[in-house]
């Protein structure tokens, strides 16, 4: 039996809630007993009190009450281990003894940032407080499983060391089958996307609004290349907010901008599939699943060489310091010839070969089993 700890639903983490069902799906088509189990939302559903209040109160929903349910439903005589999805969940750790515990560790920013590091995390005080808390957490579980081995650096220097727990690295599988797929069928999907000119090239960039994914510095790149191509940007993900908005258009590409929030994963793969490229100037990451989906697409990921984006890209990714933003639009313009981009688009789809969802699944239930679970 595997119970897997998935994340309170109101904080609407979505790549955390694809992942947890990723899992889920993943062991029960082996014919593993596996259970997902998240804080539900009690107290934290009185909105009417304004968003700030909710998010409080959102705290004893997923400090006390469900603490509290999981208590209960290990102590009905469960035999097997407990799969934390989110290690900002690892606070959750010691109410599951004396089952072992494997906690996904998918990044280590926000515990960074609250030790002061440079991570665009800056932490308030009680964030600060729930940093240190994740970290113990960390610490007290059987094996963490690292996303990435940049990750994995940050997991081994900062967490106590305790000989007893395993720090494994295990990739992101894709969440979705992404793949390359016929023109028209990209058309077809792309046709009722508003200010989307399908007559026009476009490059794309998937992601939200959070410093650390450098949407600025996409917007400047695109504008170093305004009066070399007529291509457009499309941000897939959060909206731009007004102050990207604006920098557009003082830039002059404001028209160019295409926004296309709450994507399907069937818009997504489209997307990718048409684009010349994906710029993806990300200042800090745990893995980066946009680039390996574009890849699985044959879409070539224009990317900062920082943290575990390497790991991910492979040889199939054009790299550039995060200040090199000539060096970007660069390779953008480079993408714009077909044949180069077709040579990109080939070494991309050899690369993201490497990301399988069995493959994933397989490296999970290796450690499940080496903590003791018999599956």
């Amino acid at each position: 039996m595997v119970l897997l700890l998935g994340n309170y639903p109101p904080d609407q983490q979505q790549s955390m809630q694809r992942f947890s069902a990723m899992m889920l799906h993943g062991l029960r088509s082996r014919g593993i007993e596996a259970e997902l189990v998240t804080p539900q939302p009690f107290f934290g559903k009185i909105w009417f009190l304004g968003q700030f209040v909710a998010k409080w109160l959102g705290y004893i929903d997923k400090h006390i009450l469900f603490p509290r349910r999981l208590r209960k439903m290990l102590q009905r005589a469960f035999h097997g281990v407990v799969h934390i999805c989110d290690h900002s969940n690892a606070v959750y750790v010691r109410y599951c003894r004396p089952a072992p515990v494997v906690v996904t560790c998918h990044d280590l920013l926000a515990v960074r940032g609250g030790l002061g590091e440079d991570t665009d995390c800056p932490a308030t005080f009680t964030g600060k407080l729930l940093q240190k808390l994740i970290l113990r957490g960390l610490g007290q579980a059987n094996a963490i499983a690292c996303i990435s081995l940049a990750t994995a650096t940050d997991a081994n220097r900062l967490v106590e060391q305790n000989y007893s727990r395993w720090v494994n690295v295990v990739p992101l599988g894709l969440s979705y089958e992404y793949q390359v797929i016929p023109a028209e069928t990209a058309k077809s999907r792309l046709a009722a996307v508003p200010r989307l000119d399908l007559n026009r090239p476009f490059a794309l960039h998937v992601g939200s609004n959070l410093r650390r994914k450098n949407r600025d510095a996409v917007l400047r790149i695109v504008a170093l290349v305004k009066d070399k191509w007529d291509g457009q940007i499309v941000f897939a993900g959060e909206p731009l907010n007004s102050e990207l908005r604006r920098l557009a258009r003082e830039m002059g590409i404001g028209d160019r901008v295409v926004e296309v929030p709450d994507a399907t994963n069937e818009l997504l793969e489209a997307l990718y599939n048409r684009a010349v490229a994906l710029v993806y100037p990300s200042r800090f990451e745990g893995f980066g699943w946009p680039v390996i989906e574009a890849q699985a697409c044959g879409c070539p990921v224009i990317c900062s060489n920082s943290g575990p984006l390497p790991e991910a890209a492979g040889d199939a990714g054009l790299f550039h310091r995060v200040e090199d933003e000539a060096g970007f639009s660069a390779d953008l313009l480079r993408l714009t010839d077909p044949a180069e981009r077709d040579r990109w688009s080939e070494k991309s789809l050899a690369n993201a070969k490497r990301f399988s969802t069995t493959r994933m699944i397989d490296e999970y239930v290796a450690i499940y089993r080496r903590l003791g679970a018999e599956l």
